[in-house]
């Protein structure tokens, strides 16, 4: 038996062409987020976010729009993207099966990154809506393959479940702000229902969909901090900010601390069934 093949983990094969391919496509796929967060913070050559379209996606924009230090999150997310680009590259990932199974889509979530900056970036919200969209269906077929083969080591559980996690959390957040925004630039009506009414029903959604994704996630704290992150800080400018408003921000800073307490409520739950299981 040769040296690599003892050095291969149970149940992992040797490396092929499609596994350095992959490898290096994530690589790639990762510089160009990169640089298109870089042209999104205005450093060059692009317009600083809340400042596109108009001021469209600025924390004063909608009822539903985080306040400007929500998105330091994207600082932990790109290196959290970083150092899996890097990791899932060592040839001792190259054939393991977690890693082949969400690779690509990885990848898709870097490419529809940068894809979402470039359309805010020209003013096409309605553009920008059908990428976030997507990136946001393609987190959840990363994290639902993720569940499937739970992690098996340390590096698993932050590179993997924890930047996937974080990125899908905040992603669910970011939809809706965007989708909002879209709206109101577009000048589309409320039928007839208050702003304010509309603001509290979108976050009791979140809420809902953030609480349903712990338990069944089993109480995985990544997305679930996320989420609450970016709801708290509507709360945050609906109290403070130019667009204020008190009921909404009751609304998105109770529905943060729940889904933070149904986390926690799943783990202890798991943990004690544990116990009288073994």
């Amino acid at each position: 038996m040769s040296t690599l093949a003892r050095r291969l983990p149970l149940g992992v094969s040797h490396p092929t062409a499609a596994d350095r391919v992959r490898q290096t496509l994530v690589i790639a796929g990762t510089v160009v987020a990169l640089a298109g967060a870089v042209v999104g913070s205005g450093l060059v050559g692009g317009t600083p976010i809340p400042k596109v379209a108009g001021g469209a996606l600025g924390p004063d924009a909608t009822l539903v729009s985080p306040a400007g230090p929500a998105f330091s999150i994207w600082s932990v997310i790109y290196l959290g993207l970083v150092a899996y680009a890097i990791w899932q590259a060592l040839p001792s990932q190259a054939a393991r099966p977690r890693q082949r199974a969400i690779g690509y889509w990885m990848l898709a979530s870097l490419l529809l990154n940068a894809a979402w900056i470039l359309s805010v970036q020209a003013g096409l919200l309605a553009v920008s809506v059908g990428v976030i969209a997507a990136l946001l269906v393609v987190l959840i077929v990363t994290f639902v393959r993720l569940r499937r083969d739970p992690a098996g080591t340390t590096a698993d559980a932050v590179l993997l479940d924890g930047t996937a996690g974080l990125y899908l959390g905040w992603v669910m957040v970011a939809t809706v702000a965007n989708v909002a925004a879209a709206l109101v630039a577009a000048d589309v009506g409320r039928l007839g229902i208050s702003p304010h009414v509309w603001g509290m029903a979108v976050i009791v959604v979140v809420a809902i969909i953030g609480c349903a994704l712990a338990v069944w996630d089993g109480g995985r704290f990544a997305p679930s901090l996320a989420s609450a992150w970016g709801l708290a800080w509507i709360g945050v400018a609906r109290l403070t900010g130019a667009l204020q408003s008190p009921t909404v921000a009751v609304t998105a800073i109770a529905a943060a601390a729940l889904i933070l307490l149904v986390t926690v409520a799943v783990r202890v739950t798991r943990g004690s069934d544990g116990a009288r299981r073994s």
